[in-house]
């Protein structure tokens, strides 16, 4: 009798991920890189085979590809749900970086719209919005898609690209965007494109949000506050106060929601870097009691009480 093992992202041994399955000495046409064997085994080469393949190595080192062989959602992987790892693949969990990436860009320019410290400008979330909110996230997006998260590819590129298109619109003496609405209109007729720019962001970050409805505690708020702020900072550059400028209160609620993300954003990723190879605790992510994961978890349970 040989053991068949699966094995998650990082390469180590997952638990109870195993499959046994007979394979007699006399009948033993074993598949290595994909070519059939043309003779028998041997008795002596069948059991050198097994107890090579107990280690995941060898001809009889089968790798399962049925539903026990799905990788679970959120807590490792930028995925809302099961899916099916990437066979043999050579890069690294790409989606911590583009987390930290977010986090970092959010936490900061979510300070100056709460006025913290009586900062107003966004002038320094220009460097930090090209360089690491953008391209960085960007890089970490494509990396997803290498690896066949569709989710994690969406998500990462296009808030890359957002912080991008954030950094060009407000590049001083760059871009002259703003400047190029004061003159030809009304710095107000700025703020009204600015508002639609946000909430153009608020209905895609909706989108996202319906995906991980079956996913995680933790990976859900990390979306419901992000799309809470892109609304209430869309709805304070168009709706103004009396002054015609942003609505102070509700970009500072805005503000408040964004600084929430940033940092579920920095939670989201330490639970996908900590494992037992570098951490002395796992991050609980909180899977929702609907979800295809703590359905698998309740029944796993409910077999040993069984037993």
């Amino acid at each position: 009798m040989a053991t068949t093992t699966n094995t998650d992202h990082t390469g180590n041994h997952r638990p109870g991920a195993e499959k046994m399955y007979h394979e007699s000495p006399d009948t033993a046409n074993t598949v290595s890189n994909g070519n059939t064997m043309g003779r028998q085994m041997t008795h002596e080469e069948h059991q050198t085979a097994l107890a090579a393949s107990k280690f995941g190595y060898g001809p009889l080192a089968h790798v399962g590809t049925d539903a026990s062989g799905r990788l679970p959602a959120f807590g490792g992987e930028f995925q809302p749900g099961l899916y099916k790892g990437v066979k043999d693949r050579k890069f690294a969990n790409p989606a911590p970086l583009g987390l930290s990436a977010f986090a970092l860009t959010t936490f900061v320019l979510s300070l100056i719209n709460m006025r913290t410290r009586t900062v107003a400008e966004p002038n320094l979330v220009v460097g930090l919005a090209f360089g690491y909110g953008g391209l960085v996230q960007l890089l970490a997006g494509m990396w997803e898609m290498a690896v066949g998260n569709t989710f994690g590819a969406t998500a990462l590129s296009s808030y890359g690209g957002f912080w991008l298109s954030f950094a060009i619109i407000l590049t001083p003496g760059g871009f002259n965007i703003e400047e190029a609405y004061v003159e030809m209109q009304t710095v107000q007729a700025f703020y009204d494109a600015f508002g639609f720019f946000l909430m153009g962001w608020f209905i895609f970050t909706t989108i996202l949000l319906i995906a991980t409805l079956r996913s995680t505690v933790a990976f859900f708020l990390l979306f419901f506050t992000l799309d809470l702020a892109f609304l209430l900072l869309g709805i304070g550059y168009l709706q103004r106060d009396s002054t015609n400028h942003p609505n102070p209160p509700v970009i500072k609620a805005g503000g408040f929601f964004g600084l929430l993300a940033a940092f579920l954003a920095w939670y989201n990723a330490l639970a996908g870097i900590a494992d037992d190879s570098n951490s002395f605790f796992i991050i609980p992510v909180a899977h929702f009691p609907w979800s295809v994961k703590a359905q698998e978890m309740r029944k796993e349970k409910n077999e040993r009480a069984t037993v």
